[in-house]
Parts: structure tokens; sequence; C-alpha cells
């Protein structure tokens, strides 16, 4: 992930990964939600729409009680 935030391009984290293609690096990377956060903050977005959702009380002590 470093090299990814360091802005190294995913074609040649693959190289050094010794991965035959990128999509095979792209299953360790797509998922990294410090770049997803970075994404959103360069958007126009209001600040209320970047928030993460909060599932409502009732569905977090249903599963609570899982």
């Amino acid at each position: 992930m470093r090299l990814l935030h360091a802005g190294v391009d995913t074609s040649v984290i693959a190289l050094w990964l010794g991965h035959a293609s990128v999509e095979t690096t792209q299953i360790y990377l797509h998922a990294d939600m410090t770049l997803k956060e970075k994404a959103l903050a360069r958007t126009n977005l209001s600040r209320g729409q970047q928030d993460r959702s909060r599932p409502p009380d009732t569905l977090l002590a249903w599963l609570e009680a899982l």
C-alpha cells in the first residue's frame, strides 16, 4: 500500500511483486479505504455526502444480538 500511496503506478507495483498481470495486483489494492477517502475529498461533494452512512440503531442492535 505504501507504494500506491506514494503514487507508484500499479503496473510497476505488479512487476515488483512478480505478478503476471496487473489484475492480480488489483485484488490487493482495490479496497484501500484511505485512497477512496482521498478521491472523495477531491470531488465537489458537500461534507454531508462524504460521511460514511451509519446503519439505524435497530439494525445495529439486531446485529449485536446475533
